[in-house]
Formats: C-alpha cells, structure tokens, sequence
C-alpha cells in the first residue's frame, strides 16, 4: 500500500494561474489535483491516456472534440484517448483528474 498525504506534497506551475499536485499513482493508474484561477485556460491538447475529470470546486467551460459543456462542482467527464480538450475556469476552481495509463510526463 502506498499513502500519499496532500499536504506533504508540492504545487507544480504548469501553467499562467494553472498549478498540479500529483496526488498518487501505480503502474497504469495516476490521480492528479488541478487549480485554476479564474480566467486561467488550458491550452488545447489531447494525449493517448483516457481521462476522468472531477470538479471539486468552481466553474469551467470544458471543450471535447468541438463539444462544449458548462462544468460545476459535483460535475464529472469522461475524455477518451487522443481526443483534443481543454477547459476555462470561469471562476477559481480545483479539478480532480484520473489517467490511465498515468502520465510519465507529470513525473
């Protein structure tokens, strides 16, 4: 078993208002905790992980494949392999993502 406590781990910028934390990760499952300041956006990409996203906190607009969905908090998407993505924080929020398999490059 491998315990990962929240608070011992760093922010990573990663973007203008944009930071991660790698919350915890195995072979092919990794869990990822995003912060966005209001106006922040994510700039469109895909990448051949499958994603799940959670909005623990705020608002965003969310783009899948020329899609546009209006995410809150308790809301939840599902972004396949290569699919191009991105999201706006219409206001400071916090997004939990999921990747499988994990993302090497986060490490």
């Amino acid at each position: 078993m491998k315990v990962v406590k929240e608070k011992d781990i760093d922010w990573k910028i990663v973007g203008e208002g944009i930071r991660m934390k790698v919350l915890s990760y195995g072979d092919n499952l990794m869990m990822t905790m995003v912060e966005f300041k209001k106006g922040a956006a994510a700039p469109m990409h895909s990448h051949p992980h499958e994603q799940i996203s959670y909005i623990l906190e705020g608002k965003f607009i969310y783009r899948i494949d020329g899609e546009e969905n209006i995410m809150e908090k308790g809301d939840s998407v599902y972004v396949p392999s290569n699919a191009k993505h991105n999201v706006i924080a219409l206001e400071d929020g916090i997004i939990l993502d999921v990747f499988t398999p994990i993302r090497r490059d986060f490490l």
